[in-house]
């Protein structure tokens, strides 16, 4: 259940010590917000001084008051916060706001300072928000304790920036958007945004959850609270650059960012990423209706061809699908249009609207009924007619006939949407018009920019649908037995056969996004360490969970290899160990065909290098496969990060690359593998067989978990992993310890 926040949100009594009647304090903003609700609770303001504030009497400190208080913020100079705390304590406080800084963002001993008030507080069995913050606001129970005063509404507002929830609400403002909560999360000394999230999960006032943060905390707490929240949860963060990558030692390493591993997370947990407060708006504008569906297949209706090409571009854009409508629905629409319309996708009135404006319902309504349609953008001139300016003909407002039925197409479309429960999206010219603001008022998000409705409407598809578990887990993975430690016990020398992967989950139907639906695998328990990290040990890690290799040895001298090469056929890969990036150093030999052509090889590796040890393999049949790269991250915030790609000596070139949390269940890997820019390789291209897409997925499966089990290791890569027609198969692994 997450812990009991109660008191924070809902407190029986409030204080502010540091209340002022100076407006350049910030005791006296949050003073002058409190008394709001003066006979909601019981609001005492304390300042060291005493006599009056804000025309009130203030008690000189928190004993004064004679009597508990629930809820104390501390908005007191930096050297008298901890008395402050100790004194709200003392009078029974169970919640502390602390707007006071100058702990941990200041450096050590601010931080130290920090960790032992947090301690007394959970000692003492309360909670704290902060330091550092700016406040919290509950509208749905008049706690009025921030500077800002927030339009209620369903939107929970999580933030470590003030100015940013200051944005958010002007620009939302027209959009009809109001919020059930702020919390300023400052410092999350006590109370982190996990546990926040948490609560506004369960707080039935709250439909969308909003979130800017900078520090995640425990980033895979934070993916799993947004999964499990069964509502939607929208993310603004910042350092999205790739300053993180640059001390990779391996591809896997050099090719995940922060925005990789933040980005991964969220389609992991079914979180909207967005990179803007205006995105964020737009975002919360389309979920706040509540609308949402699995499909993505849209229906473009337009007045102006102009406006229709131009939203069917923003829609494909945005992810959405525009197919052509059926003829069973082509039928339809033409008996509601007239006969120059156009009834393909998009569909256009062609002037028909300027004749008769209900024409607007009517072919709403029938896209809303159509089964094959999913979602609808409407573009163009509704709202003109109705327009403060006139509109078409330059007529007074509401004034004229086109004026008073666009107005109540409206009503019908918002009619229409109450029975036809699917997302509807408007572009307008004139936004703001009569006509606009009753779809607003209804439910119906109305943008003026295309790119802008387009990006609602994408928010609102591919999303899990009432009835439908966001936060089920898919069904796990058919492999090989478990083996010792919970391990997948070894599979097929010669690869991971077809068929041997997961029965897997339903894929994503027609039209739905990547992330449908919200999976988080839970991370195993972790395994004793490796004991050698290198490449025979990695491989021998590797193998015991399942993942195939072809025959190999370690050598160190020429004898070796010549009793290596006499335990396996011909033709053999001779690689140097103990050399980053083999390949590009000359330190690996393929196609050697006999053991004369493997000795001179080695004679000249050896020349060149002077590695310490070689590994002499068999040489796979690289015909018809296609090279993957599996590498795994581990992340400071989010743990374990999955990437998996178009592999071998070009990877870093192409970068066709996709990520997700690990461990990684073969079902996901599958969509994972089919999301590549590159996928058309994997289904046979030019006469080339497809190849085994489920084999390959049910190894990633294994090398995702063992890099899960293993926290020691900062990185895990196997690179190629060679995909055949029937099966997959290692050629290469390292790790990078931590």
């Amino acid at each position: 259940m997450g812990r009991d926040l109660t008191s924070l949100f809902d407190p029986g009594s409030v204080a502010v010590v540091g209340a002022s009647d100076d407006p350049a304090k910030y005791g006296h903003a949050v003073a002058s917000q409190a008394l709001r609700a003066p006979d909601r609770r019981p609001v005492h303001l304390v300042n060291r001084r005493g006599g009056t504030v804000l025309g009130r009497t203030a008690a000189t400190s928190l004993a004064e008051i004679g009597e508990p208080v629930e809820l104390v913020v501390i908005s007191v100079p930096g050297a008298g916060f901890e008395a402050a705390v100790d004194d709200a304590l003392a009078c029974g406080a169970k919640a502390i706001v602390g707007i006071t800084a100058g702990f941990a963002e200041a450096g050590p001993a601010g931080l130290a300072r920090q960790r032992a008030v947090a301690a007394r507080v959970r000692e003492a069995g309360a909670v704290l928000v902060g330091p550092n913050c700016l406040g919290i606001a509950d509208n749905t129970t008049e706690l009025y304790l921030a500077s800002d005063r927030f339009a209620p509404g369903g939107v929970a507002l999580l933030s470590q920036s003030g100015n940013l929830a200051l944005e958010l609400q002007l620009r939302g403002a027209p959009h009809g958007l109001g919020f059930s909560r702020f919390v300023s999360l400052g410092n999350q000394a006590d109370v982190t945004l996990v546990d926040l999230v948490e609560d506004c999960a369960r707080h039935e006032a709250t439909s969308v959850i909003a979130v800017y943060a900078e520090d995640f905390g425990d980033g895979r707490a934070f993916a799993r609270a947004a999964a499990d929240a069964g509502k939607p949860v929208v993310l603004l963060t910042a350092g999205r650059g790739t300053a993180s990558a640059r001390s990779a030692q391996s591809h896997t390493g050099a090719l995940t960012t922060s925005a990789d591993v933040v980005a991964a997370a969220c389609r992991d947990a079914g979180v909207e990423l967005v990179r803007t407060p205006r995105e964020m708006t737009i975002v919360l504008a389309a979920l706040s209706g509540g609308v949402h569906t699995n499909g993505r297949r849209t229906a473009v209706f337009t007045d102006g061809g102009g406006h229709g090409a131009i939203a069917a571009d923003a829609a494909e854009d945005a992810g959405l699908d525009v197919p052509e409508l059926g003829a069973s629905t082509q039928d339809r629409l033409r008996t509601v249009l007239w006969e120059q319309s156009a009834v393909g996708n998009p569909v256009d009135l062609a002037g028909m609207g300027e004749q008769r404006p209900l024409s607007y319902a009517d072919t709403v309504a029938e896209l809303l009924a159509a089964e094959e349609v999913d979602a609808v953008l409407m573009t163009g001139y509704f709202g003109g007619y109705a327009a403060s300016d006139g509109g078409l003909g330059g007529g007074p407002a509401g004034g004229s006939v086109l004026a008073e039925g666009e107005t109540r197409a409206a009503k019908e479309i918002v009619a229409h949407l109450a029975l036809l429960s699917k997302p509807l999206v408007v572009q307008s010219m004139y936004p703001q018009s009569p006509s606009c603001r009753v779809l607003v008022e209804g439910g119906v998000p109305v943008f003026s920019a295309t790119e802008d409705a387009a990006r609602a409407l994408a928010a609102m598809t591919g999303r899990p649908t009432a009835g439908s578990s966001p936060g089920a887990p898919s069904k796990p993975s058919a492999g090989p037995p478990a083996g010792p430690s919970g391990q997948l016990s070894s599979g097929s020398a010669s690869g991971v056969l077809s068929g041997s992967s997961a029965e897997s989950s339903a894929q994503p139907s027609s039209g739905s996004s990547l992330a449908a639906s919200p999976r988080i695998a839970p991370l195993p328990a972790a395994q004793p360490p490796l004991r050698d990290p290198g490449y025979h040990g990695i491989r021998a890690l590797l193998e015991e969970a399942g993942v195939p290799f072809p025959p190999a040895r370690e050598i160190t001298d020429e004898a070796g290899l010549l009793a290596a090469a006499g335990e396996f056929e011909g033709p053999y890969v001779l690689k140097a160990l103990h050399v980053l990036h083999k390949s590009d150093a000359g330190g690996v030999a393929l196609r050697l065909a006999d053991r004369g052509a493997l000795l001179a090889a080695y004679r000249d590796m050896h020349a060149r290098l002077g590695a310490p040890s070689y590994s002499v393999e068999a040489m796979a049949d690289l015909s018809d496969g296609v090279e993957l790269i599996v590498g795994v991250n581990r992340d400071p915030r989010f743990g374990p990060v999955a990437m998996v790609g178009l592999g071998g000596v070009l990877t870093e070139t192409l970068r066709d690359v996709a990520f997700s949390l690990a461990p990684v269940p073969a079902a996901r890997a599958e969509e994972l593998l089919r999301s590549l820019r590159t996928a058309a390789l994997l289904a046979g291209v030019r006469g080339r067989p497809a190849v085994d897409v489920a084999a390959a997925a049910a190894v990633i499966e294994r090398i995702t978990a063992v890099a899960a089990a293993h926290p020691e290791m900062a990185e895990l890569e196997v690179n190629p992993l060679l995909v055949r027609p029937e099966g997959a198969l290692a050629l290469d692994a390292r790790a990078v310890l931590g």
